[in-house]
């Protein structure tokens, strides 16, 4: 009897030594996925705010601004217009029996 005991004791120690283990265990990934979580959280922030950011350098008020104040453009007119015209008459192509030029 005393052999019986003995064994459901050890049973019961290593029984209580595993739950302890997975409690444990249980909440240190319940920590992580906690922090995962919130980092998640912050990434979406960050985009949305990326994203705004993006459109808002995007306008197309704020392009123009910066064409003309840094690159100095301007807008094309009639006066500063060039036209290029071809002044030797174009040539046609010889046509082979193929009938490919």
């Amino acid at each position: 009897m005393t052999r019986v005991n003995l064994l459901l004791l050890v049973a019961v120690l290593l029984t209580a030594l595993y739950l302890v283990h997975t409690q444990y265990e249980s909440r240190r990934i319940f920590v992580e996925l906690e922090k995962a979580t919130s980092q998640g959280r912050k990434l979406e922030i960050d985009n949305e705010t990326l994203q705004a950011e993006r459109r808002s350098q995007a306008t197309p008020l704020r392009v123009d601004k910066l064409a003309k104040d840094k690159l100095q453009m301007v807008p094309a007119t009639a006066a500063i217009t060039q036209y290029v015209t071809n002044r030797a008459p174009a040539t046609p192509l010889a046509v082979t029996a193929s009938g490919k030029p």
